[in-house]
């Protein structure tokens, strides 16, 4: 497991904009799985929509961007780098994401080359597929990071 400060420690990203609250389960170079509560306090609520509160299909991405960066991260001992997000393939919505829903997250591996890491991903509202994507990030050498 892995809760909000080590993951505080690994990621860039703060609030708002941190869409990670804990990993409840992680396999190496293999999978992992995340959470995000999502809460009627996120500021995208106030405009998407104001009387009907939806979870943004992009913010549901990004979480689990954030998710595979973590496996990643502690896979390859990347602490120190930067993981940056570089496509998104076949993502599919399934189920519209509300406040007081949590989502889960399970990520796993496709392949790595290189620098560039492929991902699938599917999150889950209490058991029921909400999105599904492939995604692909990269880490460039220390030296280019920032």
């Amino acid at each position: 497991m892995i809760d909000i400060k080590e993951i505080i420690s690994m990621l860039p990203h703060r609030y708002p904009f941190l869409l990670v609250d804990k990993v409840t389960a992680i396999t190496p170079k293999e999978s992992i799985t995340a959470i995000k509560n999502v809460t009627i306090n996120e500021e995208f609520f106030q405009g998407h929509f104001p009387n009907d509160p939806v979870m943004p299909g992009v913010l549901i991405v990004e979480s689990i961007a954030q998710a595979a960066a973590l496996l990643a991260i502690k896979s390859f001992d990347l602490v120190d780098h930067s993981v940056y997000f570089m496509s998104i393939d076949s993502a599919k919505f399934r189920k519209i994401v509300r406040p007081g829903d949590t989502l889960v997250h399970k990520v796993k591996f496709l392949k790595v080359r290189g620098s560039v890491y492929k991902f699938a991903a599917e999150s889950f509202v209490d058991d029921v597929l909400a999105c599904e994507a492939e995604i692909t990030a990269m880490v460039p050498p220390k030296s280019s990071d920032k």
